[in-house]
């Protein structure tokens, strides 16, 4: 079966809407930090959509503290807690204006492909700290999926043999530092789309980006997933 690509980064962006600025007015260290975005995020992601022949592409503009795009909207921590204190009403707002927009769009994309008889190979790029609460995390990057999903499993599982041969010095761990079944975009989706539809996270180590040897890791995991996706 022919495969679409589609690549989405939902925390690409620090910014905040000039309706909601006074609100954030007085956090200006926390918008630098990784809690208002995936840093490097976004590089891994330009970085994919130019070196790979990517159907469709779109990244988040606006920061997760004013709404979490990669979690459902039952989820608790949907708003976080600068924005869990505004009213049902202003909640609503942001839900319609710039969580739906976003989500509706991939998954449209994705409807389309598949009623057109492709599968669909969708790659949503994140970024993670080298150190939470305390613990290091002991890996360069993360592959996160649904051990269940035939295609997901044997694309990572090709996508990491792949990349191990290429690369150097780096660590790829399957569902870490996070399970690839927890509450998130890619899992939504799976449920949406029963078949032919994959969703891989791909989980950077963000300590690879400040360190400056990003291009280079960016390269064998371009590479690798190219040749991965391609088999």
């Amino acid at each position: 079966m022919k495969r679409k690509l589609i690549i989405s980064c939902e925390h690409a962006g620090n910014s905040i809407p000039v309706e909601y600025k006074d609100l954030f007015s007085s956090y200006s260290d926390l918008m630098q930090s990784h809690r208002a975005y995936d840093i490097g995020a976004r590089d891994i992601f330009h970085f994919f959509c130019d070196k790979l022949e990517v159907d469709f592409s779109l990244e988040a503009k606006y920061s997760r503290l004013l709404i979490e795009l990669n979690r459902s909207k039952h989820h608790p921590n949907l708003f976080c807690s600068i924005t869990k204190y505004l009213s049902s009403e202003e909640k609503r707002k942001i839900i319609s204006h710039y969580y739906l927009p976003f989500r509706r769009e991939v998954e449209n994309n994705i409807k389309n492909y598949i009623e057109q008889g492709f599968e669909v190979i969708h790659l949503s790029i994140h970024s993670f700290t080298p150190e939470l609460d305390g613990e290091i995390r002991n890996a360069s990057v993360g592959l996160l999926y649904d051990p269940k999903n035939k295609i997901e499993k044997e694309l990572c599982r090709l996508w990491k043999s792949s990349f191990q041969s290429c690369s150097s010095g780096f660590k790829l761990r399957f569902n870490y530092p996070y399970k690839g079944t927890a509450d998130g975009f890619t899992s939504y989706l799976r449920k949406k789309f029963s078949s032919n539809y994959a969703g891989i996270e791909l989980e950077v180590n963000n300590k690879h980006i400040t360190k400056g040897n990003h291009l280079y890791l960016f390269k064998c995991l371009s590479e690798s997933f190219e040749e991965s996706y391609r088999m």
